[in-house]
């Protein structure tokens, strides 16, 4: 099933947007586990299967993973969520960005090795740094657009000769030219609802990963009044907010316990009053 249709599906069946992002820190785990790498696989199993009927969507990121020479334990909490969740969507956070033989590779790394259902990918290299991935039918290709962090003003938010902004021309490209069948989807953070809002405008139907909410202060119910569409389906990250809600034994019920606070309040927001 390809991505798209998983993540309607999910979407759908928890009535969530929530999208619980698995950027495990070994130094913030509870108890016995803290600070003891060989423990990442059974800390994020547990926040999966304390979660797994609340969300739409997990996304792990690989960096949290590859730091610790924990990429077989992330190989096997993919194969894990396969086997425990089989409905909801992963999205592998990895942020590539290049071309050729080399961009075939890490498409062969997140389909193949890791089988996620999308990947996050860097588009300034151009289409020539996204084609690679298309031979994978179905999977999810999500671009970086406009992102929540205050440095990404430094390039997306520049004026082109044409009038837009840089964020506004991938967006379009994404939208349009780009999206030969119909895979793409665009990052674009909670922290400036303006800017979600133009690129909804501009890509009316195109599933919108948000990060932001949470720990980084983007706000819930205005990210749901800018993002979404009954035909274009948005994935509200949130992370630390969730995996860390608890230090105790008990972090997992606390994981879940906020979780649902969060996808009740993006429910909410979607449907006021």
């Amino acid at each position: 099933m390809s991505f798209r249709r998983l993540l309607e599906q999910a979407t759908a069946r928890a009535d969530s947007m929530l999208c619980v992002g698995l950027d495990p820190e070994p130094a913030r785990f509870p108890g016995a586990m803290r600070g003891d790498p060989a423990r990442i696989f059974d800390f994020c199993a547990r926040i999966v299967d304390a979660t797994k009927d609340l969300v739409c969507a997990f996304k792990p990121q690989i960096a949290y993973f590859a730091a610790h020479r924990a990429e077989g334990q992330l190989e096997e909490l993919m194969a894990y969520i396969r086997r425990t969740a089989p409905d909801v969507p992963v999205i592998l956070d990895a942020k590539r960005g290049d071309i050729g033989s080399t961009a075939e590779q890490y498409a062969r790394e997140a389909f193949v090795r890791y089988q996620a259902d999308a990947v996050t990918l860097s588009p300034f290299m151009g289409f020539d740094s996204i084609e690679p991935y298309l031979p994978y039918d179905g999977k999810g290709l999500i671009l970086l657009c406009r992102t929540s962090n205050p440095g990404g003003s430094d390039l997306q938010f520049q004026t082109l000769a044409n009038g837009d902004k840089l964020y506004e021309h991938v967006a379009k490209l994404a939208a349009g030219p780009w999206n030969r069948d119909g895979r793409l989807g665009l990052v674009v953070g909670a922290t400036f609802p303006a800017e979600l809002a133009r690129v909804r405008e501009l890509a009316p139907t195109l599933p919108l990963l948000i990060p932001g909410v949470g720990a980084q202060g983007g706000d819930a119910a205005a990210t749901v009044a800018a993002a979404w569409r009954p035909d274009g389906p948005i994935v509200v990250n949130s992370s630390r907010a969730v995996l860390y809600a608890g230090s105790g034994d008990d972090f997992a019920a606390q994981a879940r316990s906020v979780a649902d606070a969060t996808r009740r309040e993006l429910a909410g927001a979607r449907r006021p009053g």
